[in-house]
C-alpha cells in the first residue's frame, strides 16, 4: 500500500502537470467563446425580447376586448334611465352589483 500511495503520488503529479495546460486552455476557449457568444446572441435575445412583448400586448390587447364586450354585454342588460348614456366601467360594475342586491331583495319580500 505504501509503494502504491507513493508511486501513486509519483505518478499523479506528471498527470496533473500534463492535463493543467489543456484545462487551462479548455478553460480560455470557453470562455472566449462565452464571449463571443454573447455578443452574437445580444441581436437574438433583443429579438426574442421583442418577440415576446409583442406576444406579451396582444394577449393583453385582447384582454381588454374581451373585459369590454362582457362589459357591453352587461350594460346592455341593466336598466339605464337615459338608454344613449354608456356607463363607465366601475360604474357598470357597481350598479350591477346593486340592481342583483334588489333583485334579490323583491324577491325575498315576494
Amino acid at each position: 500500500a505504501a509503494g502504491g500511495a507513493s508511486g501513486g503520488s509519483r505518478g499523479a503529479s506528471p498527470a496533473r502537470t500534463a492535463l493543467a495546460p489543456r484545462d487551462t486552455a479548455a478553460r480560455r476557449k470557453g470562455k472566449a467563446r462565452r464571449g463571443r457568444g454573447k455578443a452574437r446572441n445580444e441581436g437574438l435575445l433583443s429579438k426574442q425580447k421583442r418577440s415576446r412583448r409583442m406576444k406579451a400586448n396582444d394577449r393583453e390587447r385582447n384582454r381588454m376586448h374581451h373585459l369590454n364586450s362582457a362589459l357591453d354585454a352587461l350594460r346592455s342588460v341593466l336598466p339605464t334611465f337615459p338608454d344613449d348614456a354608456k356607463l363607465t366601467k366601475i360604474e357598470t360594475l357597481r350598479f350591477a352589483h346593486n340592481y342583483i342586491w334588489a333583485l334579490t331583495q323583491s324577491l325575498r319580500l315576494a
